[in-house]
Protein backbone atom coordinates (compact mmCIF):
# COMPACT_ATOMS: atom_id res chain seq x y z
CA UNK A 1 0.00 0.00 0.00
CA UNK A 2 1.99 3.05 -0.59
CA UNK A 3 1.32 6.82 0.78
CA UNK A 4 -2.11 8.35 0.19
CA UNK A 5 -4.00 4.98 -0.40
CA UNK A 6 -5.88 4.65 2.91
CA UNK A 7 -9.58 6.46 2.87
CA UNK A 8 -9.62 10.51 3.02
CA UNK A 9 -6.09 10.80 3.28
CA UNK A 10 -3.64 13.26 0.37
CA UNK A 11 -0.60 12.10 -0.67
CA UNK A 12 1.02 14.36 2.60
CA UNK A 13 -0.26 12.36 5.27
CA UNK A 14 -3.65 14.95 5.83
CA UNK A 15 -6.81 14.49 5.13
CA UNK A 16 -8.13 15.31 2.04
CA UNK A 17 -10.32 18.54 1.84
CA UNK A 18 -13.27 16.51 0.60
CA UNK A 19 -12.71 14.25 3.39
CA UNK A 20 -12.40 17.08 5.67
CA UNK A 21 -15.29 18.82 4.19
CA UNK A 22 -17.70 15.87 4.60
CA UNK A 23 -17.05 15.51 7.94
CA UNK A 24 -17.57 18.80 8.68
CA UNK A 25 -20.91 18.65 7.18
CA UNK A 26 -21.48 15.24 8.78
CA UNK A 27 -21.02 16.67 12.17
CA UNK A 28 -23.02 19.69 11.41
CA UNK A 29 -25.89 17.27 10.17
CA UNK A 30 -25.64 15.04 13.84
CA UNK A 31 -25.62 18.54 15.89
CA UNK A 32 -28.73 19.68 14.35
CA UNK A 33 -30.62 15.96 14.82
CA UNK A 34 -29.00 16.42 18.06
CA UNK A 35 -30.80 19.69 18.62
CA UNK A 36 -34.31 18.30 17.12
CA UNK A 37 -34.37 15.30 19.69
CA UNK A 38 -36.49 16.77 22.17
CA UNK A 39 -38.83 18.71 20.02
CA UNK A 40 -41.03 15.78 19.11
CA UNK A 41 -44.19 17.79 17.37
CA UNK A 42 -42.17 19.94 15.43
CA UNK A 43 -40.39 17.55 13.88
CA UNK A 44 -43.85 15.34 12.87
CA UNK A 45 -45.06 18.90 11.89
CA UNK A 46 -42.16 19.36 9.63
CA UNK A 47 -42.21 15.79 7.79
CA UNK A 48 -45.96 15.88 7.76
CA UNK A 49 -45.32 18.98 5.68
CA UNK A 50 -42.87 17.74 3.35
CA UNK A 51 -45.05 15.26 2.86
CA UNK A 52 -48.10 17.29 1.91
CA UNK A 53 -45.94 18.97 -0.45
CA UNK A 54 -44.61 15.81 -2.02
CA UNK A 55 -48.48 15.05 -2.57
CA UNK A 56 -48.85 18.21 -4.21
CA UNK A 57 -46.43 18.05 -6.36
CA UNK A 58 -47.34 14.44 -7.70
CA UNK A 59 -50.85 15.65 -8.15
CA UNK A 60 -49.87 18.82 -10.24
CA UNK A 61 -47.26 17.00 -12.39
CA UNK A 62 -49.60 13.78 -12.66
CA UNK A 63 -47.09 11.52 -12.88
CA UNK A 64 -44.17 9.44 -10.04
CA UNK A 65 -47.18 7.03 -9.09
CA UNK A 66 -44.50 3.98 -8.52
CA UNK A 67 -42.02 6.26 -6.73
CA UNK A 68 -45.35 7.40 -4.37
CA UNK A 69 -46.23 3.31 -3.50
CA UNK A 70 -42.56 2.61 -3.14
CA UNK A 71 -42.63 5.81 -0.28
CA UNK A 72 -46.11 3.83 0.75
CA UNK A 73 -44.39 0.59 1.62
CA UNK A 74 -41.44 2.05 3.05
CA UNK A 75 -43.67 4.07 5.79
CA UNK A 76 -45.90 0.90 6.07
CA UNK A 77 -42.87 -1.20 6.97
CA UNK A 78 -41.19 1.49 9.18
CA UNK A 79 -44.60 2.05 10.74
CA UNK A 80 -44.85 -1.98 11.48
CA UNK A 81 -41.43 -2.27 12.86
CA UNK A 82 -42.62 1.04 14.92
CA UNK A 83 -45.33 -0.79 16.60
CA UNK A 84 -43.57 -4.17 16.95
CA UNK A 85 -41.27 -5.06 20.28
CA UNK A 86 -37.46 -4.79 19.71
CA UNK A 87 -37.96 -8.74 21.43
CA UNK A 88 -40.53 -10.73 19.76
CA UNK A 89 -43.05 -12.68 22.17
CA UNK A 90 -43.80 -15.71 19.86
CA UNK A 91 -40.09 -16.16 20.02
CA UNK A 92 -39.65 -15.90 23.63
CA UNK A 93 -42.95 -18.25 24.27
CA UNK A 94 -40.98 -21.50 22.78
CA UNK A 95 -37.86 -20.72 25.24
CA UNK A 96 -37.93 -20.27 28.64
CA UNK A 97 -34.30 -18.73 28.26
CA UNK A 98 -35.23 -14.92 28.96
CA UNK A 99 -37.97 -12.47 29.57
CA UNK A 100 -41.09 -12.28 28.12
CA UNK A 101 -44.08 -9.38 28.48
CA UNK A 102 -45.94 -9.33 31.51
CA UNK A 103 -49.13 -11.80 30.94
CA UNK A 104 -50.72 -11.50 34.46
CA UNK A 105 -51.62 -8.82 37.24
CA UNK A 106 -48.54 -10.19 39.69
CA UNK A 107 -46.13 -10.93 36.77
CA UNK A 108 -42.89 -7.88 37.44
CA UNK A 109 -43.86 -4.61 35.00
CA UNK A 110 -41.73 -4.42 31.83
CA UNK A 111 -41.92 -1.80 29.26
CA UNK A 112 -42.67 -1.96 25.94
CA UNK A 113 -39.54 -1.34 23.75
CA UNK A 114 -39.89 -0.67 20.32
CA UNK A 115 -38.33 -2.39 17.35
CA UNK A 116 -37.84 0.99 15.75
CA UNK A 117 -37.66 3.73 18.38
CA UNK A 118 -39.69 7.04 17.72
CA UNK A 119 -36.63 9.19 16.40
CA UNK A 120 -35.34 6.39 14.41
CA UNK A 121 -38.94 6.26 12.68
CA UNK A 122 -39.41 9.89 11.98
CA UNK A 123 -35.33 10.24 10.58
CA UNK A 124 -36.16 7.54 8.01
CA UNK A 125 -39.44 8.62 7.58
CA UNK A 126 -38.15 11.97 6.76
CA UNK A 127 -35.24 11.00 4.46
CA UNK A 128 -37.73 8.38 2.60
CA UNK A 129 -39.85 11.51 1.92
CA UNK A 130 -36.82 13.79 0.63
CA UNK A 131 -35.69 11.09 -1.41
CA UNK A 132 -38.74 10.13 -2.91
CA UNK A 133 -39.11 14.24 -3.48
CA UNK A 134 -35.58 14.25 -5.22
CA UNK A 135 -36.94 11.46 -7.58
CA UNK A 136 -39.53 13.24 -8.77
CA UNK A 137 -37.01 15.65 -10.80
CA UNK A 138 -36.01 13.18 -12.96
CA UNK A 139 -37.95 11.67 -15.77
CA UNK A 140 -36.51 7.95 -15.66
CA UNK A 141 -38.46 7.54 -12.38
CA UNK A 142 -41.35 8.40 -14.08
CA UNK A 143 -42.74 4.90 -15.35
CA UNK A 144 -46.32 5.21 -16.80
CA UNK A 145 -48.36 3.35 -14.61
CA UNK A 146 -52.69 2.69 -14.16
CA UNK A 147 -52.27 4.81 -10.29
CA UNK A 148 -55.73 3.52 -9.12
CA UNK A 149 -54.28 0.04 -9.02
CA UNK A 150 -51.67 1.03 -7.11
CA UNK A 151 -53.78 2.68 -4.50
CA UNK A 152 -56.41 -1.11 -4.22
CA UNK A 153 -53.07 -2.95 -3.69
CA UNK A 154 -52.01 0.12 -0.71
CA UNK A 155 -55.25 -0.11 0.66
CA UNK A 156 -55.25 -4.14 0.87
CA UNK A 157 -51.52 -4.43 1.92
CA UNK A 158 -52.60 -1.54 3.97
CA UNK A 159 -55.44 -3.46 5.80
CA UNK A 160 -53.75 -7.18 6.06
CA UNK A 161 -50.82 -5.88 7.10
CA UNK A 162 -52.58 -3.82 9.93
CA UNK A 163 -55.29 -7.07 10.94
CA UNK A 164 -51.67 -9.17 11.31
CA UNK A 165 -50.41 -6.76 13.81
CA UNK A 166 -53.41 -6.25 15.85
CA UNK A 167 -54.10 -9.98 16.17
CA UNK A 168 -49.87 -10.38 17.46
CA UNK A 169 -50.66 -7.69 19.98
CA UNK A 170 -53.94 -8.89 21.29
CA UNK A 171 -52.19 -12.41 21.82
CA UNK A 172 -48.94 -11.57 23.67
CA UNK A 173 -51.44 -8.54 24.94
CA UNK A 174 -49.15 -5.45 24.50
CA UNK A 175 -49.87 -2.39 23.98
CA UNK A 176 -46.89 0.23 21.48
CA UNK A 177 -48.81 3.17 22.92
CA UNK A 178 -48.59 5.20 26.27
CA UNK A 179 -50.98 7.38 26.07
CA UNK A 180 -53.93 6.40 28.23
CA UNK A 181 -52.09 3.80 30.38
CA UNK A 182 -52.32 3.88 34.01
CA UNK A 183 -48.94 5.62 35.60
CA UNK A 184 -48.31 3.61 39.85
CA UNK A 185 -46.70 5.76 42.09
CA UNK A 186 -45.05 4.02 45.59
CA UNK A 187 -46.17 4.96 48.45
CA UNK A 188 -43.65 8.05 49.48
CA UNK A 189 -43.72 9.51 45.92
CA UNK A 190 -45.82 12.26 46.09
CA UNK A 191 -44.20 14.07 42.61
CA UNK A 192 -41.49 16.21 44.52
CA UNK A 193 -37.71 15.82 44.72
CA UNK A 194 -36.34 14.66 48.11
CA UNK A 195 -33.40 16.32 49.05
CA UNK A 196 -30.42 14.62 50.85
Amino acid sequence: MSEGDSVGESVHGKPSVVYRFFTRLGQIYQSWLDKSTPYTAVRWVVTLGLSFVYMIRVYLLQGWYIVTYALGIYHLNLFIAFLSPKVDPSLMEDSDDGPSLPTKQNEEFRPFIRRLPEFKFWHAATKGILVAMVCTFFDAFNVPVFWPILVMYFIMLFCITMKRQIKHMIKYRYIPFTHGKRRYRGKDDAGKAFAS
